[in-house]
């Protein structure tokens, strides 16, 4: 309890100096430090086990590295994470609490939002909000007036990865960009993701624009309690028919960008993929977060940040997932 007592030492001694000093001749600031001794972070990864059990109870807490190099090369990893979500212990972890950009794994946080202040069966309007200038960004090709529901716009989104279909997301759901990429930063902050800044929908390169592999699993973790995020990452392929400006039909097939799902690259025989999301640009590097299970139907979340090509990406997580039921 000594975290408790410091923080009720601290109340204490304010009243008291309130008290003899009076009212507004004396100011007393706590500043907000994200690295300070007093974060939340700090404060519940100090804790003893019975303390913080309504926020951090059923969630892995990982302060270093915990790292096995002979086992696991993450040599080209930026950032690695495998988390046993069951039993909420960390099996692997490499800078984990080192602030990267997250690219396209971002889509994640956009479908929890999405989905908790949205309805699937809502009809959505493409604006001149979805138009993409970076090069070789990811698109799924929608017109200014195309039309279609939520629900399609999350299929395509999570398996295509399309940043305009992001954007026209985020637009319809909170009535524009900006004030959806709020929802999204009140939401990150509100699952403990306080080294988490976003400042768009689609995970497209921006300095203010970060996250951590810890924070990704926290989001991960949410997600999984949607059944509908579940549904959409373990999908191969979606096929589905929405409407131009005119009403006319347009039809559109995606396929997933994640090559294990593809069977590019074949699961240690102990580990199903369940799905998972990918995230590729030249200030990100290549990304990838999976949800897993164990033959005991244990689930897993596995992310890695900043490989630095798709093939050592795929290689270095399915290292990571070897780990499971060694």
């Amino acid at each position: 309890m000594r975290c408790t007592n410091r923080f009720a030492g601290l109340a204490l001694g304010l009243v008291m100096a309130l008290m003899l000093g009076g009212c507004g001749s004396v100011s007393y600031e706590i500043p907000y430090n994200p690295d300070s001794d007093i974060s939340s972070f700090n404060v519940i990864s100090r804790q003893k086990p019975g303390v913080a059990q309504t926020f951090a109870s059923d969630l892995c807490i990982v302060t270093g590295n915990l790292m096995d190099d002979e086992q696991v090369d993450m040599s080209q990893a930026g950032a690695a994470f495998l988390v046993d979500v069951g039993h909420h212990e960390a099996m692997y972890a490499k800078n984990v609490h080192e602030r990267m950009y997250p690219a396209s794994i971002t889509k994640i946080m956009t479908a929890i939002v999405a989905l908790k202040y949205g309805s699937l069966d809502s009809m959505m309007t493409a604006t001149d909000a979805i138009i993409i200038t970076e090069s070789g960004a990811q698109v799924a090709g929608i017109k200014i007036g195309d039309t279609m529901t939520l629900n399609q716009a999350l299929h395509i989104m999570l398996i295509h990865s399309a940043n305009d279909v992001a954007l026209m997301i985020a637009e319809n759901v909170a009535g524009s960009v900006e004030a959806f990429v709020e929802l999204m930063n009140k939401e990150a902050l509100s699952l403990g993701a306080t080294n988490t800044h976003f400042v768009n929908p689609h995970g497209l390169s921006d300095e203010a624009h970060y996250t951590t592999a810890y924070d990704l699993y926290l989001i991960m973790n949410e997600a999984i309690h949607y059944e509908q995020i579940q549904e959409i990452i373990r999908m191969t392929e979606y096929q589905t028919t929405y409407h131009d400006k005119d009403g006319n039909e347009k039809a559109i097939t995606v396929k997933t960008t994640n090559r294990i799902l593809n069977g590019t690259y074949q699961a240690p025989s102990q580990v199903t993929v369940i799905g998972g999301k990918t995230g590729t640009t030249n200030a990100a590097g290549h990304c990838l977060m999976l949800l897993s299970r164990d033959t005991e139907g244990t689930l897993y979340i596995s992310v890695i940040l900043r490989s630095t090509s798709k093939d050592v990406l795929y290689t270095e997580m399915l290292d990571l997932l070897d780990e499971i039921e060694k």
